[in-house]
């Protein structure tokens, strides 16, 4: 009987600090007034960006590098470019596999149109890349200001109130307004760290994607380059493998 009791005390303690949990949340937008609600869509905002890049760079654009190049390579220097082509088609959202194509393409038509071609594509693909990801610098300052909009309102909204009220109401009147004022600030500072935070951390993976492209592209370059001189062959990529 004693544990049957323990087990019905402990499974209503979730439940009920659950509960707390999100009764504390709805008041603390409650006790912020209106501005809480805007800053609500600037971290909708930031969060469909945050998402949409974290899915595209991560899972849309994601390749593999190394083993990826290493197939191209061997595929070109055993003279089958076309199959090389189709690999790279099985990639066909990569930025990198993109250029790779693009130069595999223009394999046949000298080196300077293979440069230009490669070139092009790096241009065309890797904006793409960075896309987005400086708007949440901004969001940061407009949530930060948002916020700081709503403390100033709610503060001078308070001051105003208290020569219209008793003695003995001022200083509930004020708590409130107080902290009106400084859950505007603490919701409006919270979405701007966040969105610091997302915004260094994809622009970092974006660069590396940027080098990784661009150091490939001019290894592809390099490649075909000595493959249309003769200085590589089949047997020489056998030997290094």
């Amino acid at each position: 009987m004693v544990h049957h009791l323990l087990d019905v005390v402990l499974s209503a303690e979730p439940a009920k600090a659950q509960g707390g949990f999100v009764e504390g949340i709805v008041g603390f937008f409650k006790e912020g007034g209106p501005f809480m609600f805007v800053n609500i869509f600037w971290l909708a905002c930031a969060i469909a960006v945050i998402i949409e890049r974290i899915v595209t760079l991560m899972f849309r654009y994601n390749l593999n590098a190394p083993p990826f190049m290493e197939q191209i390579t061997k595929l070109v220097l055993t003279g089958n470019p076309d199959r090389a082509v189709k690999l790279c088609g099985a990639a066909p959202n990569a930025p990198l596999a993109k250029v790779i194509r693009s130069g595999l393409t223009r394999a046949n038509r000298g080196e300077l149109e293979v440069a230009k071609a490669v070139e092009e594509s790096v241009l065309e693909n890797t904006p793409h890349i960075s896309a987005r990801i400086p708007w949440l610098w901004s969001l940061a300052n407009i949530a930060t200001l948002m916020g700081l909009i709503g403390t100033i309102v709610g503060l001078i909204g308070t001051f105003k109130s208290l020569g219209n009220v008793p003695a003995d109401q001022k200083q509930a009147l004020l708590s409130k307004g107080i902290s009106e004022a400084m859950n505007n600030t603490a919701f409006g500072l919270g979405i701007a760290v966040t969105c610091i935070i997302f915004h260094l951390f994809l622009t970092a993976y974006a660069k590396r994607m940027i080098e990784t492209v661009e150091l490939n592209a001019m290894k592809l370059e390099n490649l075909l380059s000595r493959r249309q001189a003769g200085e590589t062959s089949a047997m020489d990529y056998e030997k290094a493998s």
